[in-house]
């Protein structure tokens, strides 16, 4: 593996894709964004992932999931020629670049969209239509694609590919040139629009001549070319670069006839300086000072990159459709905000300093669960960005899906499932956030009080659980631990601020009888460990591992440790572990209503690592697994420290990604093993 920070490859343009029948393996990805929407960049220079213009939107370039017909926009060294190849971050930012390196010349790729270097998220007001403004002094916030092309030594020839495919591919469009050669000193920087139905995009391009004479600058020729499988025409050019010398392309809104904004490589330089002080600012907000700094820092800059800044809400993955198994039917859309990581984002932003960040997730939260619940009391396990519930799930069949794995899906069917662990989560996060973060206010206890006492109601109930099965539902131990939860924090919450519950004795009565319920029917003292459900009393589940880390029970119970010690065991003897990696359950035993394999899950390897540490505490023989199950599990990230959901049990990444949970979980198993290891000292 390369080292944390980069990862390299020497081969003729094209080859990674060769390899994997046209696609880019998973983790050769890294991720830039602005907090409305993201892109992610190939380590070929390929932007094969964007949607426009928020992260729920259509996409507009969707090569990841069809090679023919998804859309790109592309820039690699021209034709076949051998280059070594280099992406990493610009220090402490979400700044991406992509180095290639031949023996003629290097040349740099910077891909970032712009920041206001001071922006701040302001509040105001409670009600979810006053969106929240990102501003500094009212600076506007540029939504801008900016991939700036500049020469370090030698000089090198670049072949730029733009192939938009709108509206999910399936909206054709309109293409125009309306410069034909771009200069230093070309009057203007608007060089082609492409205009579908619904969408206007423009390019503008701004070169920076260096030190040359403008005979020797480069000058950028766009020509119109349809490809096969394309609903409209995209762009060409071959640009030659030399050392000092930098072309800048930025992918914007098309702008209206009378607005002429020409960008300069002053402007862009500005943008970039700007870009990279604000991440610095606000990664040096954290207040994490343990041994896996680095890794902890990218994590946290990649769950500031999945936050959609005018709500607050953080959605799963900012991806659709990537498959768990190459070829397989698990593919679904995260571009959403689950309630289940409540508990544990809140927790995280606040013990790591992120106060505002905190503020505006639970702002978005506290609204849903005031004021969406379902007549009956319930609330929906998901939202859209904007808070919206309605979220249905729909098939692009014309899409090939990634190397086959199909069907493509956008929305996700499983917002109307009734998973009753959401409650827990959520009350937890209340429980933190009045503990860490601000006291919670009379119109939150209120709504808590009634939530709780649906629970009450449903609380015998069978559900359809965190994996969101897709069958038959049944009483799933994860699920009822955290409606323990869900109880347990209201009691603590009314007792720790004095707050009036009428139904107090109901409460408690329900906890106690979740406890005892889940210890005798949850538990199989034959094969001595918690099993998945009621009704399915030999199946292990690595939800389990949960227990501990809501105190739910001891983390040195034998009853956990059995848990934990089988759970360790490799699926061959019984148990979900393999190569260090964790499984969520037997797919191949186990139906859920889905089918198809899965691999290893990124989270719940970090939760193993978590109820490991936490157990050391009492039995010291599990620290250094602990530490190095941890660090096994961080030579599975990508190149850039950056998660999917899944890992192949070929060691290649799957799923969606990033994930937003799987960062979470290795940023609480970091902060816990530093604090364990300290204390072990």
């Amino acid at each position: 593996m390369a080292s944390a920070s980069q990862c390299s490859t020497q081969s003729p343009n094209g080859h990674m894709r060769m390899q994997n029948g046209g696609y880019l393996p998973i983790e050769n990805y890294g991720l830039i964004g602005n907090m409305r929407t993201c892109a992610l960049v190939g380590m070929d220079g390929s932007v094969d992932y964007m949607c426009w213009p928020e992260f729920d939107s259509p996409t507009v370039f969707c090569r990841l999931l069809d090679k023919v017909k998804g859309g790109y926009f592309s820039i690699h060294p021209a034709g076949n020629l051998s280059c070594t190849t280099k992406q990493q971050y610009l220090p402490s930012s979400n700044i991406l670049q992509t180095r290639y390196i031949h023996e003629d010349g290097v040349v740099d790729v910077v891909d970032f969209f712009p920041r206001p270097k001071n922006a701040k998220v302001l509040f105001k007001g409670p009600k979810q239509s006053a969106y929240r403004e990102m501003t500094s002094v009212q600076e506007e916030l540029k939504r801008w694609l900016v991939r700036r092309v500049e020469c370090i030594r030698g000089h090198l020839a670049v072949d730029v590919e733009i192939f938009p495919a709108f509206e999910y591919a399936t909206e054709p469009h309109e293409t125009k040139i309306l410069l034909t050669e771009s200069t230093p000193h070309a009057a203007q920087s608007k060089t082609v629009t492409f205009h579908s139905k619904n969408v206007k995009l423009q390019l503008d391009v701004s070169i920076d001549k260096g030190e040359d004479d403008a005979d020797t600058c480069p000058v950028v020729q766009f020509k119109k070319v349809k490809r096969e499988g394309m609903l409209g025409e995209g762009v060409v050019a071959r640009i030659m670069v030399s050392e000092g010398q930098a072309v800048s392309f930025i992918l914007r809104n098309d702008l209206p006839n009378h607005v002429t904004t020409n960008i300069t490589s002053i402007v862009l330089d500005e943008q970039q300086h700007d870009t990279q002080t604000y991440w610095y600012n606000w990664i040096s907000k954290g207040k994490y000072k343990g041994r896996w700094r680095e890794v902890v820092a990218r994590s946290l800059m990649i769950l500031k990159l999945l936050t959609y800044e005018p709500t607050g809400a953080i959605i799963a993955a900012p991806t659709f459709s990537i498959p768990e198994d190459i070829g397989g039917v698990r593919n679904w859309d995260y571009r959403f905000s689950w309630v289940r990581d409540s508990s544990f984002t809140i927790y995280i932003l606040l013990r790591l300093g992120f106060v505002e960040e905190a503020d505006a997730y639970m702002e978005f939260m506290s609204e849903r669960f005031i004021k969406s619940r379902t007549p009956d009391g319930g609330l929906p396990i998901m939202f859209t960005i904007r808070g919206e519930t309605e979220i249905p799930e729909i098939e692009l069949s014309h899409l090939e899906g990634y190397r086959g794995s199909s069907p493509v899906r956008v929305g996700n069917g499983a917002a109307f499932h009734q998973q009753f662990d959401i409650y827990g989560e959520l009350m937890d996060g209340i429980y933190l956030y009045n503990k860490y973060g601000k006291p919670i206010n009379w119109e939150q206890w209120c709504s808590v009080r009634e939530m709780l006492d649906y629970v009450l109601t449903i609380m015998h109930e069978p559900d359809m659980s965190i994996w969101e099965v897709r069958n038959n539902k049944q009483n799933f131990t994860y699920s009822k631990i955290m409606l323990w939860v869900a109880f347990d924090r209201g009691l603590r919450l009314a007792e720790k601020r004095n707050l009036p519950c009428q139904n107090r004795n109901k409460w408690l009565e329900a906890r106690d009888t979740l406890y005892e319920e889940i210890m005798q029917k949850s538990y199989n003292k034959e094969m001595k460990c918690f099993v998945q459900s009621y009704e399915n009393r030999t199946m292990l589940d690595s939800s389990i591992l949960i227990a501990p880390l809501v105190f739910f029970i001891a983390p040195n119970d034998p009853r956990f440790l059995n848990t934990l010690d089988r759970i360790m065991l490799p699926p061959e003897k019984g148990g979900l572990t393999s190569t260090g990696l964790v499984y969520r359950y037997d797919t191949e035993l186990a139906d859920d209503g889905v089918g198809g394999r899965e691999g290893a899950f990124s989270m719940c390897t970090f939760w193993l690592v978590e109820a490991m540490t936490r157990a050391s505490v009492y039995e010291p023989k599990y620290l250094v697994r602990a530490i190095n199950l941890f660090e096994n599990m961080l030579s599975f990230s990508n190149h850039l420290m950056m998660f999917s959901e899944e890992i192949s049990r070929s060691g290649e990444q799957l799923g969606n990604t990033p994930q937003a949970f799987s960062h979470l979980a290795l940023i609480s198993a970091a902060f816990n093993l530093d604090r364990v290891s300290e204390f072990k000292r």
